[in-house]
């Protein structure tokens, strides 16, 4: 199978422009009118980049940055910027600028305008823009044609619209219609050449594989041309749609691309050719890359040494035969500042330069050629295994996409990090770390990296330098110890503290000696704190601390807060046969016996008290060295009139009774085996023996 590729392949010099200008320019508060070029992929990468694309000026905050693709504006467009004081980027195509500085003095001449090509075209409707009289559009031979009788028209053209349709048109117009006619061959001389290509190819071939967005209408122009003479025209946006199937059977298969359709994407179809194919000979598709945009005597990305001949104001004159000079521009010269008097003594140097372009004429660069050095001596860095960063510019089934200089980079999905990712687009402008796996040579020096060496090698770093602090930690580390540690989270049953690095448990129920509810009444998250280690376990690597062992305990200070016959506050906290706990602050609680609660007798506190009710009592007994505390509710109230009565009955071996006489209770030995819960001696009351409890009474007496 014999391939042939259009001589004019790819990006013209004004979409080339406007393109390099998007991939450069800061993205930071950028936008774009309109798509930049009728290409999907390309604008894809412009967008990643950040720049927005916008339908119309509106959309452009004031100051912002707004760029003008190559379609060119209305006239009122950059009016309404300047107003608002947008700053323009104006990448219009020369072309386009030719045709609206024409139509603007045909109107200002008070001519009428006719236009030939697609009126939705944005090419089409920017050149309406510039035209202050009557401007009229015309697509097809077919459309009225008298809104120019008798008129004085200046006939142009869209600078990609097909060259046979404007010819046909222009005569139709010339013959009946208009009084006078001057006519503008407006269209791109690239654009003639592309058609005037995909015609022959598409004589001489079996199929025809035209590739470029399908929204892009130069490149439907040449699908159209080619359609009228090969049966087997195959339009593809880019190489995700070619199938061989299609053309297997061809002997003769041509390839054209339109003005928006970058090299890389016709490379890509050639690649999926060569790799589809075991008829098309490996030698015959390489010849067929390398001489994708390849001139009589120079091909794209040739790096060539040559000899500076002279030096002017536009750069210098280099010869690599002898015989041909080519300018090589002030731009691409690899200095700080050009002038001429710098490079006249250079005269006769030889330096080395790439080929940018071979079409219509040779372009130059020794910048290039310093970048790919640059490239080389990074490539050499990162196959000493050094670490590099890129930027992820897409993605595929197979993994992440990003360039390094002029290197394409690939990343395999198990080679992102540890685990499977399910999401690729997620890193589509993320900052990635990458070591060389290796280096595809066979056709673009292909590198092939991973983020998860490095990610697991910083990981059994961290794990083996914390393993480290843990175990000397831990060996240093008793329990009594004071420590001092950083509180990190909490949760329901404890708080976990950062001590020198290592994670210690503080419990809930060691923080507080009156107990807490919530950690965080106690502990705030992030804060410094000093603790008691109360336990290490060594082989479960587990520290257990406490913050209350280092506070004071309410029993601690209640010596400076009470004393006997001091009148208190507190809230019933419990009802138990014998009486009443009465807590005084938390942690401090006094005992009200059932005898100190009223003057009348009472068979249950229950029946006077309530859990909850706040009491106001007197001190009769404090023992803050056994933590204990007897109140009286009744030594605050008044007396009754009938004094109280105590008898003894012989009954029961001389055990006091319960009497009636006075409407008191007296003292029962049975209830000295209820207060154990209040005192460690049996036959005590809350600290106070019966005979102290009637002391107290016949003193009250």
């Amino acid at each position: 199978m014999q391939v042939i590729v259009a001589e004019n392949c790819g990006f013209c010099a004004g979409v080339r422009r406007a393109v390099d200008t998007a991939m450069e320019i800061p993205a930071e508060n950028c936008y774009v009118l309109g798509e930049i070029i009728h290409n999907g992929d390309v604008v894809k990468r412009i967008s990643e980049r950040g720049i927005i694309t916008v339908e119309t000026p509106d959309g452009v905050p004031d100051g912002a940055t707004l760029l003008i693709r190559s379609h060119g504006e209305a006239k009122d467009t950059f009016t309404r910027c300047e107003e608002r004081g947008i700053r323009v980027v104006d990448c219009t195509c020369e072309f386009v600028k030719r045709t609206q500085g024409i139509v603007a003095e045909a109107g200002a001449q008070g001519k009428t305008v006719a236009i030939v090509g697609i009126r939705e075209h944005p090419e089409v409707k920017g050149l309406i823009g510039w035209v202050s009289g009557e401007a009229y559009v015309f697509s097809s031979e077919e459309d009225d044609f008298t809104v120019l009788k008798g008129k004085n028209v200046v006939l142009v053209s869209q600078t990609t619209f097909s060259e046979k349709k404007f010819l046909k048109i222009s005569k139709i117009i010339q013959k009946e219609h208009a009084k006078t006619v001057e006519i503008f061959r407006t269209i791109c001389y690239t654009t003639i050449r592309r058609q005037r290509e995909a015609e022959r190819l598409s004589r001489i071939c079996d199929a025809i594989l035209v590739i470029g967005g399908l929204n892009s209408s130069n490149t439907n122009k040449l699908c159209e041309i080619a359609s009228a003479n090969c049966s087997r025209v195959i339009r593809l946006e880019n190489a995700d749609g070619f199938k061989y199937e299609n053309i297997k059977f061809c002997k003769k298969v041509g390839i054209i691309a339109g003005a928006s359709t970058p090299d890389w994407q016709t490379r890509e179809v050639l690649f999926k050719m060569e790799e589809n194919s075991t008829e098309v000979q490996a030698t015959t598709m390489k010849d067929v890359v390398e001489d994708l945009g390849k001139s009589e005597r120079y091909r794209k990305g040739q790096i060539l040494s040559v000899k500076i001949v002279s030096a002017t104001d536009e750069g210098v004159y280099v010869s690599a035969s002898g015989k041909l000079e080519i300018l090589l521009s002030k731009e691409e010269l690899d200095c700080a500042e050009y002038t001429r008097e710098l490079y006249a003594p250079r005269v006769g140097e030889v330096i080395e330069a790439m080929v940018l372009e071979v079409s219509p004429k040779v372009k130059l660069s020794e910048k290039a050629v310093k970048k790919i050095r640059e490239e080389e001596a990074i490539l050499g860095d990162i196959e000493s295994g050094k670490e590099f960063t890129v930027v992820c510019t897409g993605f595929n089934k197979g993994g992440l996409t990003a360039e390094l200089g002029t290197y394409p980079v690939f990343v395999p999905a198990k080679e992102i990090r540890t685990g499977y990712v399910r999401e690729l687009d997620k890193y589509t402008g993320k900052k990635l770390r990458l070591k060389l796996i290796e280096i595809r040579k066979e056709r673009r020096k292909e590198i092939i990296a991973s983020q998860r060496v490095i990610l697991e090698a910083e990981k059994e770093a961290r794990d083996a330098a914390k393993a480290e602090k843990e175990a000397e930690f831990l060996n240093s580390v008793n329990v009594d110890d004071e420590v001092e540690g950083k509180v990190e989270r909490v949760t329901s049953f404890g708080a976990f503290v950062s001590v020198n690095g290592f994670d210690c448990l503080a419990h809930i129920s060691d923080l507080s000696w009156t107990g807490v509810k919530e950690v965080t009444d106690v502990l705030e998250i992030g804060k410094t704190y000093r603790f008691k280690v109360l336990r290490v376990d060594r082989e479960h690597k587990k520290v257990s601390i406490g913050y209350k062992q280092l506070q004071l305990q309410p029993w601690d200070l209640a010596a400076d807060k009470y004393a006997e016959g001091d009148v208190v506050h507190g809230k019933v906290v419990r009802i138990v046969p014998f009486g009443a706990f009465v807590e005084l602050e938390k942690g401090i609680d006094g005992l009200v016996h059932v005898s100190q609660i009223t003057h009348e007798w009472i068979d249950n506190p229950t029946g006077i008290l309530n859990i909850g009710e706040e009491v106001d009592a007197k001190v009769l007994v404090f023992n803050p060295a056994e933590r204990k505390i007897t109140l009286s509710i009744k030594a605050l109230q008044p007396r009754p009139e009938q004094e109280p009565r105590f008898e003894r009955s012989e009954r029961e071996g001389g055990k006091p009774q319960k009497s009636r006489k006075g409407g008191r209770k007296n003292f029962d030995f049975d209830d000295a085996e209820a207060y154990r819960e209040w005192t460690d001696e049996g036959g005590e009351f809350g600290g106070a023996s019966i005979a102290d409890l009637l002391r107290v009474d016949e003193k009250n007496k």
